[in-house]
């Protein structure tokens, strides 16, 4: 009976062990000459609005001419500035040395993020509508320190801002705007 053990007890502890490893690693081992891929899942949520351009260097606004903005704005333009943005920067409008008076941002990009650039300019919640030109929605607003119309269109926004409390005066520059550029 002893022989019986001595022969059978290495066979168990070979089974034992093999039955250990298999409910340790379930996943199974590929056969020799086949390949295995892994899927990866990645989950993207919806960045928020890129953050607002700053002016960067001296130019003329290639999409607005600084007589359209005198004119709409009631002010002299001194002098304009650009962000780095391309291929529309946004176009900042200065009445002296230091002070914006009206700035122009042109996004282009995902429809969702073209909405929450205007809804971070005109919060919903906070604005009129606005829905010139025909076709393009956003916000009309009266701030502490001027005013904003902020539009959107499909994967386009424009946001317009100006020192005047006068909404139509922003209104018009979007206007302009959206039909200089064949949006």
């Amino acid at each position: 009976m002893n022989r019986v053990l001595l022969t059978a007890l290495p066979s168990l502890l070979v089974l034992g062990a093999l039955t250990a490893c298999a409910t340790a690693d379930p996943t199974p081992v590929p056969a020799a000459g086949t390949t295995t891929s892994a899927v990866a899942k990645t989950t993207t949520t919806p960045a928020g609005p890129p953050p607002a351009p700053e002016p960067a260097a001296e130019g003329q606004c290639p999409y607005l001419a600084s007589s359209v903005v005198q004119e709409a704005n009631g002010q002299l333009v001194r002098k304009v500035r650009l962000s780095a943005g391309q291929p529309d920067p946004a176009c900042f409008f200065y009445a002296n040395a230091t002070d914006v008076q009206l700035s122009v941002w042109v996004f282009r990009g995902e429809p969702e993020t073209a909405k929450a650039v205007v809804d971070r300019a005109a919060p919903v919640a906070d604005s009129s509508p606005a829905t010139v030109p025909a076709g393009w929605n956003g916000g009309s607003l009266t701030t502490a320190t001027g005013a904003v119309y902020a539009v959107a269109k499909g994967g386009n926004a424009v946001v317009v801002t100006s020192n005047q409390k006068q909404t139509i005066k922003t209104r018009r520059i979007a206007e302009t705007v959206v039909g200089n550029l064949g949006l």
